[in-house]
């Protein structure tokens, strides 16, 4: 819901003031449900005599594609209309190029003193101290609802409101002794319950708003990833979501091939006929090796193998993928070259033009061979290797676990860079290593392919003065060719790309490192508006009394940014599972200065529920079971 209060500035007739500013109280107050707005105004007279004022509400539709927003010109557009179906209703039809038929009905309640065709006025004659209600529907579905915009509203609220708790059932929740910190983590989950579509697979987080406001397959995974300890439901949604939807076929032009996982889907005009080709689209080259990757961090964490059996086919045919189509050279890295002009060029997360280069600022030229790709084929690989040996395939685990071992040997050799102390970008299509200094480093460690004494030098060198600007991590570091730090990928701070360079951190043991980590988050955090962590913001140096610069247009929220203070308090907690033995681990827990206290309630392990109490005692952790239903327990190593 979102409330707005409202006034009146002095209005005067003729020179005399006929109503004096803040007179007039308008309560406006909106949400969403079900492809319907509803809004309503509580109007109320302070004054101690009446009032009459007019209250208009002016109103226009364009039907206009995502893309078009973005940018995109047309040559030709569908046939468009607008009627005043009834004295409280206005319809806008438009018949897309695509021959789909769309609809926006706005209603009023009460029936406006006029109304055409695109303003509607209300004559309100308001008694002394007494309040009026107006209710508005703008409404996309199909059929028009005979109810009421009043009655609307309140069906719907009620209906919106039960879904919500209802979709939160199965998910712990989390208290802390920060009340900031606090309000960052319930702006974060009222964000994803937002974000979170219903699906014929289950629940799916839409990528962002405005731009992404659709299914992704790589942001859905990491933003499942992220929030797995807290709604593992949430992990099930979208790997059912992309199983139905992986490539069975190859088509050039939506860089399809069979196994492959989706990168976005689309449903608008343009979309459907052509004009961009994200319809059903593939252009990710991770997207395949993190859902092999989500689907053994899912079975580790619940011990689920009933949705492990039903998704192990998808899961084989992305391996397929991963060695067939994803190593066309054949030399055990998986590589990207776009297929279609229309598409993307680069295709790991940092997907903008000029995101992967070399030192000297050139533009790298495919196929591109990613650092953090590889550190998720690796990972794909063992986690695919324990749930082959969960399904009684004993051959196929120990084959995938020795090609694990074959790439982690590989991967050192190819992609480590003794001058710069840190892992390549990438390497190119002559096999030479993009000798650049970025986050994408960082996320290798997530994925336990680097060797240890390489995993704290690039852990360092994160945090050093080059990469951390006091906020987080900049993706790319300050010294580079292409450092701007106002770019999209190339100097900008990214909350998702920094909780997983901390659970990568964690991996390792580097509990200082997280902790100032999630600090410079925090108060990022703090500042933002609504405390909400937006997609990304600018990496400009923090200065004393000022908070980060925002990137214009970023999405906020940003599914797998709402789900970055969760990440980074597993990492701080260093929380693992065992499901077969109900046991919730804590290894090497910390806390940062900013809390001494964590509350966990209802964090599920198997058939079992537990409330835990967190709490910081200097560097120490202390961690205690308040209440429990079942046989679970916990373990501590200090």
């Amino acid at each position: 819901m979102l409330s707005a209060d409202l006034t009146n500035p002095d209005f005067f007739d003729g020179g005399a003031l006929v109503l004096p500013r803040d007179t007039i109280h308008i309560m406006r107050s909106k949400f969403l449900w079900e492809a319907t707005c509803y809004e309503r105004l509580a109007i109320r007279n302070f004054d101690d005599r009446p009032h009459t004022i007019n209250l208009s509400f002016v109103f226009e539709a364009d039907f206009a594609d995502i893309f078009e927003v973005r940018g995109h010109s047309r040559r030709k557009r569908g046939r468009f209309s607008i009627a005043t179906d009834t004295d409280t209703a206005v319809v806008f039809r438009y018949t897309g190029l695509d021959s789909v038929k769309r609809r926006t009905t706005i209603q009023f309640d009460p029936k406006p003193d006029h109304l055409d065709r695109h303003i509607a006025i209300f004559e309100l004659n308001l008694e002394p101290r007494k309040r009026t209600s107006l209710f508005v529907t703008v409404s996309c579905q199909e059929t028009p609802v005979a109810d009421t915009a009043g009655k609307q509203f309140f069906v719907g609220l009620r209906k919106a409101r039960r879904a919500l708790r209802v979709g939160a059932s199965g998910a712990a929740s989390v208290e802390t002794s920060n009340a900031v910190f606090n309000e960052v983590l319930c702006r974060s989950m009222a964000d994803l319950s937002m974000l979170k579509t219903e699906t014929g697979q289950g629940p799916y987080p839409y990528a962002g708003i405005p731009w992404f406001s659709t299914a992704f397959g790589r942001d859905g995974i990491i933003t499942a990833l992220q929030l797995l300890w807290v709604d593992p439901g949430i992990a099930r949604g979208v790997l059912r979501f992309l199983a139905a939807n992986q490539a069975t076929e190859t088509r050039p032009e939506a860089e399809a091939e069979p196994g492959k996982i989706l990168h976005e889907t689309r449903r608008g005009e343009m979309a459907r006929l052509g004009e961009v080709p994200f319809g059903l689209y593939y252009g990710s080259v991770d997207a395949t090796p993190l859902f092999v990757v989500l689907a053994g961090l899912y079975f580790e964490r619940t011990g689920d193998l009933d949705t492990i059996t039903e998704l192990w086919p998808n899961v084989e045919a992305a391996l397929r993928w991963i060695d067939e189509y994803g190593d066309r050279d054949g030399d055990g890295f998986v590589e990207y070259r776009a297929q279609s002009e229309a598409g993307l060029t680069n295709q790991g997360w940092k997907d903008s033009r000029d995101s992967v280069f070399h030192a000297d600022g050139e533009l790298a030229t495919g196929p591109i061979a990613l650092c953090e790709v590889q550190g998720y084929v690796y990972a794909a690989k063992r986690h695919a290797a324990r749930m082959a040996t969960a399904l009684g395939s004993a051959v196929l685990a120990a084959s995938l676990e020795e090609q694990a071992v074959a790439m982690k040997d590989r991967f050192e050799a190819a992609f480590w860079c003794d001058e710069i102390s840190t892992y390549a970008m990438a390497l190119d299509g002559d096999k030479a290593p993009c000798r650049v200094r970025t986050s994408n480093a960082g996320q290798v460690l997530l994925t336990g392919i680097a060797d240890p004494k390489r995993a704290a030098l690039v852990a360092d060198l994160l945090l050093d003065r080059e990469f951390y600007s006091g906020w987080g991590i900049r993706t790319v570091a300050r010294s580079e060719a292409r450092y701007n730090p106002m770019s999209y990928h190339n100097g900008s701070v990214w909350p998702h790309d920094n909780a997983l360079i901390a659970l990568g951190m964690a991996r390792y043991g580097f509990t200082e490192h997280i902790q100032r980590l999630f600090s410079g988050m925090f108060d990022a955090a703090a500042y933002m508006d609504l405390r909400r962590l937006p997609e990304l913001f600018c990496g400009f140096r923090r200065l004393p009394g000022k908070g980060p610069t925002s990137y214009p247009v970023a999405c906020a929220p940003q599914a797998w940014a709402s789900a970055a203070p969760f990440a980074m308090l597993q990492a701080c907690l260093g929380l693992e599972f065992d499901p077969g033995a109900e046991e919730v681990r804590f290894n090497h827990p910390a806390l940062p200065d900013f809390l001494d206290e964590v509350l966990i309630r209802s964090l599920r392990i198997g058939q079992s529920r537990m409330d835990i109490m967190l709490r910081r005692h200097g560097s120490e952790v202390t961690v205690d079971i308040l209440e429990k239903e079942g046989d679970g327990r916990i373990s501590v190593t200090p």
